[in-house]
């Protein structure tokens, strides 16, 4: 749990953040989103599915898609371990199970320490990213999931 921002709010909104690593990046996304963390248990392979979709697994009764998030980032996929986990989140009124290497923190920071994401050429997509938040220990890329999984997407993977 090495990632810590300082929290003190200067004047304006405070969000609250989950941190996690995929391959040697830290990325983040609103705590709003995700329903739970869980550890790493092998999923059900699909067939035909979309690369990025590792398999389906049973939450409490419902069957959710895990997607390889480093994968859907453009990333080498993850090889699971004993560190990963399964940050489950909420997009577009659909349950889907994110693979990562492992959960960093859980952070409450400054919207003000958000800041954009840099215009690199004009062919880089950052559709996905929200921001970065600079700190003392790197970056950490602000990931947006309702642009990550837009809604017929999302209807894709539940069908």
């Amino acid at each position: 749990m090495a990632t810590m921002i300082n929290s003190t709010n200067f004047g304006g909104e405070m969000l609250e953040i989950i941190a996690f690593r995929l391959h040697d990046q830290e990325f983040c996304v609103r705590t709003t989103t995700i329903r739970e963390i869980r550890g790493w248990a092998p999923s059900t392979p699909m067939p035909h599915s979309p690369p990025e979709i590792i398999g389906v697994m049973n939450l409490r009764g419902s069957v959710i898609p895990i997607i390889d998030l480093a994968y859907k980032l453009g990333m080498k996929s993850t090889v699971a371990n004993e560190r990963s986990a399964i940050v489950v989140a909420e997009v577009h009124s659909m349950v889907v199970g994110m693979l990562v290497d492992r959960v960093s923190d859980i952070l409450t920071i400054p919207a003000s320490q958000v800041q954009p994401v840099p215009e690199v050429t004009a062919s880089f997509d950052k559709t996905f990213c929200e921001g970065v938040i600079a700190n003392d220990n790197g970056m950490i890329c602000f990931l947006n999931l309702a642009k990550m999984f837009k809604g017929t997407e999302a209807d894709d993977l539940a069908a």
